[in-house]
């Protein structure tokens, strides 16, 4: 069982979302929208969920696309790792 666990990589989650803030010192602030269906009326309704993201070089700006992954908690909301920026604003 230990060398199937050893082989075995782990999963590391990876998302993609928009900037919307750069505020905070390393931080970015990355909203993920996402479209659910209603239960009983069947209308789709957008929903939204916000990431706060490690950015150690304060490279993501607002309005930017940034790709980031999932990492060790660094503080009591972050625990996701800038990637990189997918998508600059000019």
């Amino acid at each position: 069982m230990n060398d199937q666990a050893k082989s075995e990589a782990k999963v590391v989650r990876s998302m993609t979302g928009r900037v919307i803030s750069d505020k905070m010192d390393k931080t970015l602030v990355v909203l993920i929208e996402h479209k659910v269906k209603h239960p009983l009326y069947g209308k789709y309704v957008r929903r939204s969920t916000k990431y706060h993201v490690h950015d150690e070089g304060n490279q993501g700006k607002i309005g930017d696309m940034v790709s980031f992954k999932e990492c060790r908690p660094i503080s009591k909301k972050k625990h996701w790792a800038l990637l990189n920026v997918v998508g600059a604003v000019s």
